[in-house]
Parts: C-alpha cells; sequence; structure tokens
C-alpha cells in the first residue's frame, strides 16, 4: 500500500477503486460459500409502470454515496485497515444523519459502493449461484435489512457492481444460474474467458447465449427482492481507461436495463466510469446516469483535493452538457464539500465545487460525514436556491467564454433570466467579467447573489467581481435591456484569407454547411473587411466545432494575438459558440484566428456586435 503522502497520477486514480475488486483476483478462488439462508423465489416478471418509468430520474437525484470516505486516509475514517469504513453500522449512522439533516432539502438515496461482498481481507463471497453475497463482517443482517432501515427512514437504497462475471464465482464453470434451467457459469461467459471491465477482474459475459442474460436477470431479481432502488455498474467500457471489444460493456447495460424491468420494481441505473462520450446515445438509452470522469477523490489523508481532481471537471464536462436530461444525466461524481478539514479544501473551493456540481444538473450526492457537517458546509448542501437550480427546469450550463482561467458559464431559464457562473480557476486572486453581450442583449440587468441569496442591484453591460483564488459567484441576471444586434461572418466567406493548411470543409451542423478546419502548426483564417461603426472591445461571438479542448490565437488588425482555450464541443459534428473581447477600430478590420505551433478547432463563423 502506500503512504498517506503518495500523489497518484490520474490513471492511478482512476484505478484506485479497483483495489476493493482487484485484490480479489489475487486470491486463490475458493470453494463457493454456502446458498444464502434467504434465496428468492422465481416471481412473475411485471413490466416496470408508465408512472415510475417517467418518474426514474425525472431529475438529477440527491443523497450520500460511501466511497469517499472508504477511500479516505483521513484519521480515525478506516481503522480497521483500508476502505473498511463500509459496514452495516457506518451505513445506517449516516442514513439516520441524511434524514435528520439533509432529506428535508431533497437528498433522498444511500448509496453502498464497492466491497459489501468482501471481508477486511478482500476474501469475496458469492451464494451457490455465483451472485454476491453479503460480507457477514461488514453487514451481519444481510443486505435486505439494511435497506428496510433506510427505507423506514423515508430514503431510498442503493447497491453497487462490477460490470461481469467476478473470477471468482466462477468456480470452474460449474456454478448453477439461478432459475435458469441447466446454465451454468461456463455459458455465460466466452470460452476463452477474455476479462472486461476497467480493471480486469471479470471474465466478459457473452450474450450470444441467453445463459448470460438470466445470469444478470438473478442478480437484478436479488436487488429488488432485498428492495434496493439504485445500482451502480462500475468499470463499464468503453472508457474507464480501456477500449476495444474486449472492455466494450453495452451489451451489459442494455441487459442490466432489461433485467431491471423485468423486475417490476424502479430501480436506478447508474454507469461509472470515465465513460466513452462517442457511445452516449447507448448510455443515454439504457441507463439513468453515466459517469464522465475519473474519480473525484484524492485517496490521499482528505476526502478529496483540488487538483485531485475537483479542478478536472471544467475541462472535462462541457462537451456533455447538451446530453443531460429527464431520465439521464452527467455524473461529476461525489460532492465533498461538507466538512473543510475533512475535504481538503478551501471555502472559495468548496463554493466553486458546488457551484460547477449545481449548473451541471449533477447529481449531488455527498460522500461526507453527514455526522460532523460543519455550519458552511451545511450552508452550501442546503441553499434551496442553488438546490433548485439543480433540480429544476433550467438546462445544464455550459461556458458562454473560453476555458481560460477565468471563465464564465451560462444557461437561459425559462422565464427570460440567465444562471450565471464566474470562475476563477487560477492560484491568485483575479477579477472576472460576464458581459450582458455573451448572454445576448445589451444595456441593463437586475442580479441577484444565490449563494448569499440577496439582490445587488441593476448592473449596465456587465457584473464584475473579483474573486479569491479557485473561486466563484453564482447569479440570476434578469435583462432589462434589448436584444443585441450583430453582424455575422462567415469562415467560408471567399472574402476571408486562410493560411497554411487550412482549409473549407462541408459541416452539417453548421452554419451554411461549411467551416474552415485544419487549423493546426500555423494554418490560420483571417476575416476581412469587419466593419463596425466605432472604437472599442466587442465580445466577438465564435461558432465552432472540436472534438476535446484546443487552443487558437485571436488578433485583429495585426496587432499582438490572445491565446484562448477552446472547450470541446463533444464530437466533430457538433458545433458550439464562446465570445472573446476583441479590440476593433471604427471602420474595416481583420479578425484572425492562428493555430501557432498547435491544434485549433474548426471555425464555423463570427457574429460582431453592432456596438461596443
Amino acid at each position: 500500500m502506500r503512504s498517506s503522502s503518495y500523489a497518484p497520477t490520474a490513471p492511478a486514480r482512476r484505478s484506485l477503486r479497483a483495489l476493493l475488486v482487484l485484490a480479489l483476483t489475487a486470491a486463490t478462488a475458493a470453494a463457493l460459500p454456502s446458498a444464502q439462508a434467504a434465496t428468492p423465489t422465481p416471481t412473475t416478471a411485471a413490466a416496470t409502470s408508465a408512472a415510475s418509468t417517467s418518474a426514474l430520474a425525472a431529475k438529477p437525484y440527491m443523497g450520500w454515496s460511501s466511497w469517499s470516505m472508504q477511500s479516505s486516509k483521513y484519521p480515525g475514517l478506516n481503522p480497521d485497515g483500508d476502505y473498511s469504513y463500509l459496514t452495516e453500522k457506518n451505513v445506517l449512522k449516516q442514513a439516520d444523519a441524511l434524514a435528520a439533516k439533509l432529506k428535508p432539502f431533497g437528498y433522498e438515496y444511500v448509496n453502498l459502493d464497492a466491497g459489501w461482498w468482501m471481508d477486511q481481507a478482500w476474501k469475496p463471497g458469492f451464494d451457490a449461484y455465483g451472485r454476491q453475497k453479503a460480507d457477514p463482517g461488514r453487514f451481519p443482517r444481510g443486505m435486505k435489512p439494511v435497506a428496510d432501515h433506510i427505507h423506514g427512514k423515508g430514503l431510498k437504497a442503493g447497491i453497487y457492481l462490477p460490470v461481469g462475471l467476478q473470477k471468482e464465482a466462477y468456480g470452474e464453470g460449474k456454478v448453477p444460474i439461478w432459475n435458469a434451467g441447466d446454465c451454468t457459469t461456463a455459458d455465460v461467459v466466452y470460452g476463452d474467458l477474455r476479462t472486461t471491465n476497467g480493471w480486469d477482474s471479470a471474465y466478459k459475459l457473452d450474450f450470444s447465449d441467453p445463459c448470460a442474460q438470466k445470469y444478470v436477470d438473478s442478480q437484478a431479481r436479488l436487488f429488488a427482492d432485498w428492495g434496493y432502488d439504485f445500482l451502480k455498474l462500475d468499470g463499464v467500457g468503453p472508457g474507464s481507461g480501456k477500449n476495444g471489444d474486449q472492455y466494450d460493456n453495452v451489451a451489459d447495460v442494455a441487459a442490466w436495463n432489461k433485467a431491471i424491468a423485468a423486475t417490476g420494481r424502479p430501480i436506478h441505473l447508474e454507469v461509472s466510469w470515465s465513460l466513452d462520450i462517442g457511445r452516449i446515445a447507448d448510455w443515454k438509452k439504457y441507463s439513468n446516469g453515466w459517469r464522465i470522469d475519473t474519480d473525484v477523490e484524492c485517496y490521499c489523508n482528505t476526502l478529496v483535493s483540488w487538483e485531485n481532481s475537483v479542478d478536472d471537471r471544467w475541462d472535462d464536462l462541457p462537451g456533455w452538457t447538451r446530453h443531460a436530461g429527464p431520465g439521464g444525466w452527467n455524473d461529476l461524481d461525489s460532492l465533498d464539500v461538507g466538512n473543510g478539514d475533512m475535504d481538503g479544501l478551501t471555502k472559495a473551493e468548496r463554493q466553486s465545487y458546488a457551484t460547477l456540481w449545481a449548473i451541471a444538473k449533477s447529481p449531488l450526492y455527498t460522500g461526507d460525514d453527514l455526522t460532523k457537517l460543519d455550519s458552511y458546509g451545511v450552508s452550501l448542501l442546503t441553499n434551496r436556491e442553488v438546490i433548485a437550480l439543480n433540480q429544476g427546469s433550467m438546462p445544464p450550463a455550459r461556458p458562454i467564454t473560453p476555458s481560460d482561467p477565468q471563465q464564465v458559464w451560462a444557461a437561459k431559464n425559462a422565464d427570460g433570466s440567465y444562471t450565471v457562473a464566474l470562475f476563477n480557476l487560477a492560484d491568485r486572486p483575479a477579477a472576472v467579467s460576464a458581459d450582458w453581450a455573451a448572454l445576448g442583449f445589451t444595456g441593463k440587468a437586475a442580479v441577484r447573489d444565490l449563494w448569499n441569496r440577496e439582490n445587488l442591484g441593476t448592473y449596465k453591460d456587465k457584473v464584475t467581481q473579483a474573486l479569491p483564488a479557485h473561486g466563484s459567484r453564482l447569479f440570476t441576471v434578469t435583462p432589462r435591456g434589448t436584444a443585441l444586434t450583430t453582424t455575422g461572418y462567415e469562415a467560408e466567406a471567399a472574402a476571408n484569407t486562410l493560411g497554411g493548411n487550412a482549409s473549407v470543409a462541408d459541416c452539417p451542423a453548421c452554419s451554411g454547411g461549411k467551416k474552415v478546419g485544419n487549423l493546426y502548426v500555423g494554418g490560420s483564417l483571417r476575416f476581412n473587411d469587419v466593419v463596425v461603426a466605432k472604437a472599442g472591445t466587442y465580445q466577438v461571438k465564435v461558432a465552432y466545432v472540436s472534438g476535446d479542448p484546443r487552443s487558437v490565437e485571436v488578433s485583429a488588425n495585426g496587432n499582438g494575438p490572445t491565446s484562448h482555450k477552446f472547450p470541446s464541443t463533444g464530437d466533430w459534428g457538433t458545433a458550439e459558440t464562446v465570445s472573446v473581447p476583441v479590440s476593433l477600430k471604427a471602420g474595416a478590420n481583420t479578425i484572425t484566428f492562428d493555430s501557432g505551433s498547435g491544434y485549433a478547432p474548426d471555425i464555423d463563423r463570427i457574429d460582431v456586435p453592432k456596438s461596443s
């Protein structure tokens, strides 16, 4: 194991949850434990009712998850060894605290993470049908009484599995599958015993044999009979650090979707972790939520740290934002802002963390010790105005400025107002401005501070705030002015000048069906004859396409360029916009986008306000 000063790299962080799963593969597979005392009896599968289906994941879920505390070396959390926190006693203590402190604000799920079926020495337990069995040391009464206690508090219970058939459950292929005729574990996996999931801790299920679906059915039936309302299916690919056919678990997620429906019990299916955005259509079709990134935990002597890996989300989220909505949400992982010492963050960082999760409409589930929340943590977790953004009809916010150290994210609300977040991601204080032109209007606007729950008055043209390092502000901006008028300039226009490898390409998602691409290693696009009536700084809206975050140098009239990093649009077939400040003179101007020595996004068009 590692010392508390160990600072894992990103790939290491992504695999550390696997210690609970990979450790199993190091042990010699012993004879399977005897069947559980209460083996569920066959029941007639009932279709999930239309009402419960439509209600499931209608909004991002809220609750508590055990993993952050399990994985931390914070003093006293895991006194019986790494990851020992997960026990019936501790889970029920957190459930009681959730019911008392956070349930009135919408928090309702109590989710058990990895390890409920293994002992402190990492030895797993399975029933006579190859299904995970509660470890009697951790959960002496089994899993159903835990769910019953959680339900008794008016809450919902969640459970966890890694994807695939765990190696230790294989039992030389002779283990029978519950309620599946003569199917055995040899029938449910590929004959070459190819491994799968993010840690290669399981054999890949072969759904060309009906026995594989029956195995998943048997697991779903067990969880439904225990009374669980949520399942996190982990290590799912493509993604989770692995790619290729061996790690493509879309068929598994589809099988779980089918199996859950057959139980007749509404069970929220969350897939994890760091999933491939190229398969978003599958995640949306078969699940209720998907992790977009690596674990947020730092695997150190706190729960998280800013660098490992809270701050990653600002870069990794933008390409996913348009995919979230009722029925399925982008999962940013645990929101550990409730206790400063344990969390390992400054107050400014805790607020920024909570702000991004809220405006992204990520599920809001904390991994903190709910019995030891500090007053500031309570204020963040129970701010009704901020929760209302996350749980209401507001679409997920996305950046309206480049992904530079100072950023503005926004979303337009149904009533015509805007949710606007200012972030200073730099390591030193800085001022951040939200220009009304970037939101699409000009003139005055009323501004309300949501974290402080106070009206700040009327601001003309923009709002500017001095923010500490890693700080933020969150506003509702209500326009009192008029819609912005702009002049549009297409990137592919004949009047423009292309340099280096830059070329015009087809783009069905772009204005005019064209864009300028191949902006790399000196490639450039110059817009000529950009006319404005008077000199000033203009918020130029840039429509672009970029499958990953890319930087571009922007300049006007041959003056020195400013480098901006444009956030990912999610793929190379989707256009998004950001606004960049450009100083223009009265009359005709040139605006140039240059790749410099790197790779720049493809440019669709620019829209220049008619007044600065």
